[in-house]
Parts: structure tokens; sequence; C-alpha cells
């Protein structure tokens, strides 16, 4: 367990390892996210950092190790289990359906509890949606594209929030919008684990930040420490 060890924990993944086939990608990763925090998965491409996240899902072909969500141990269940907790994942690839329109990829997620944002709120925190309400997926930018793919996960009632690279590929103006989203989020006691390339954007929005390493965690950074640690962060990623 990680020396942040909190009974206020959300989610606590220990001895983590997961599989694609042969190929054995997590080799015991070991991280938790506090309730209400925004965490950072910060590391070089083909880290384990995307994997990590499909494996909490329950999204990898094989996986062993132990996964809490709050008091319920997820390993041994399916995704389609493990989203009905309260879990939602916004994937790198986005995902949206191209023939319907904004308005029918916000309906399509089932609700799975109270609590998920209405669509009123949803168009308040992306109010490039709500112009765009009656456009299909593929007449949209990648950037409303993106917003999309986020949006639609906050109508389901999820708590945990899994965001794989929101701002992969974005203009800066639409990565100082999901910065200010994610932010908006937290205050309205939504729980993130963000897998972010862009580190000036995870240091602008995260609490703590995980650092990944051939399948592991190999070390954790308060946010208000980054200062007195960019010689280390350089070292582990590459910058």
């Amino acid at each position: 367990m990680t020396e942040t060890a909190s009974k206020s924990a959300l989610l606590r993944v220990e001895r983590l390892n997961g599989w694609y086939g042969e190929s054995h990608v997590l080799h015991g990763v070991d991280f938790e996210v506090n309730t209400g925090e925004v965490v950072t998965l910060l590391g070089r491409n083909g880290a384990g950092k995307t994997s990590t996240l499909l494996a909490i899902m329950g999204m990898l072909p094989r996986r062993e190790g132990s996964v809490r969500f709050g008091d319920t141990e997820t390993i041994a269940m399916q995704s389609r289990q493990i989203a009905r907790l309260g879990i939602a994942i916004c994937p790198e690839e986005r995902g949206i359906f191209s023939s319907l329109n904004v308005d029918e990829n916000l309906m399509l997620p089932p609700r799975i509890a109270d609590g998920g944002l209405s669509v009123e709120r949803i168009f308040d925190l992306f109010p490039n949606l709500k112009e765009r309400r009656r456009s299909q997926g593929t007449k949209l930018s990648g950037g409303e594209q993106q917003m999309l793919a986020i949006a639609r996960i906050l109508r389901t009632g999820a708590k945990l929030l899994l965001l794989d690279e929101p701002t992969e590929g974005l203009a800066p103006v639409i990565v100082q919008h999901i910065g200010r989203t994610i932010k908006e989020l937290k205050k309205e006691g939504f729980t993130i684990v963000l897998v972010e390339q862009n580190f000036r954007f995870a240091a602008s929005v995260a609490d703590r930040h995980y650092v990944v390493e051939q399948g592991r965690v190999i070390d954790m950074i308060q946010n208000a420490d980054l200062d007195a640690n960019t010689d280390k962060l350089q070292a582990y990623l590459g910058v």
C-alpha cells in the first residue's frame, strides 16, 4: 500500500498484474485514489498507464491481484458489473457513435446510480455541445468529440471517472476548457484517475501523480512538491 493510504480511499489497486495473451504488461501495480481526488498516471509511452485503466475497468483479457472500489473487490467481475458499481471510462479513442447526434450519444449510456449530471448541467459545462446537439458525431471537431466522450459518462451516476489522454491532439483552447471542466467535476464530488502525456496540464488539475514504468508504479509525487522534484520527473519521463 502507498504511503498515503487512507480510510477515505475510493479505489485501492494492489499487486495488479495484467496480460494481453502471452504478453505480461502489468507487473504488480499498487496505488490508491481517495474520494474527491484527481490523480494522474504519468510515464513514457508503453509504460502501462492505459493498460492499468483497462484492468481497473475489467477490460484487460487477463488480470490478477486486487482492485477494490469502496468495500467491493472487483478483480473477478466483468466490466459491465464494474460499471454498475459506479466506475466509468473515457477511452483514448473516444468511442462515440459517429452515426448518432450529440443528444443521442448523451442519452445512450444507461444510468447506473442517482447523482448523474442532468443534460442541462452537462451543457453548462460544454456549451459547444449544446450548439451542436443535432449534429452527427462525424461532423464534430476533435475537441467536440472529446467533450462528448467525457460528457456522456457524466449522466450515468458513476463517481469514479477514468480518463485516458483527454487532451491528446487538441488545440490549447480546448485543453484549457477540459482542464476547467475537470476542476468543476472535482468540486461536484467526482473522483478522477487521469492518464496524461501533457505534464503541464496534469499539474494544473491533479492532487497527486503516480509514475508508471515497465508496468509498475515506481513513485508518487504530491502536486505541491513538483518544483522540488523537477529533475526526478525529467528523468522518469524523458522530457
